[in-house]
């Protein structure tokens, strides 16, 4: 028998100190590059998105690869890119932590529309305030002193 899965997560990190350094010049540079490292971990990225301080992944993973690797190899890997090619000249680093949610297949093209429209969605929502949401959406217990 065969490994078979169909688990889709929507991941979301933040630049350190939420600090709004990813210019919306740059980022489908960004957004491509990242798309290359899912790839070559022979996962699927369905939507990248994000805006100023934050990125919103919606992927699956290939059942040999760990979230944890995955989410580390992007955020080490797109960090030193983003120095090296002086993309955005602000950034120091990414937030240590993430968010992953995981989510059935009949959800997919909502958050996809959800991750395409990141832009006008937070201009009523702070992203602080939309991670809590998540967090709490998915019954996720979280330590307050990480949103002050």
């Amino acid at each position: 028998m065969s490994t078979y899965t169909q688990i889709i997560y929507h991941i979301v990190f933040a630049t350190k100190n939420r600090q709004p350094v990813l210019l919306k010049e740059h980022r489908d540079d960004l957004y491509k590059y990242i798309w290359g490292i899912v790839k070559k971990r022979n996962g699927h990225l369905y939507r990248i998105g994000g805006i100023e301080d934050h990125v919103h992944l919606l992927t699956s993973l290939h059942p040999a690869v760990a979230l944890s690797d995955l989410v580390k190899e992007i955020k080490v890997a797109s960090a030193k890119w983003i120095k090296e090619n002086n993309v955005f000249p602000a950034f120091d680093h990414w937030q240590n932590g993430y968010g992953a949610f995981t989510s059935g297949i009949d959800a997919k093209d909502r958050i996809i529309e959800y991750i395409k429209h990141q832009e006008q969605h937070h201009h009523s929502e702070p992203s602080a305030d939309e991670m809590r949401r998540l967090l709490v959406e998915a019954s996720v217990r979280y330590d307050p002193k990480y949103f002050e």
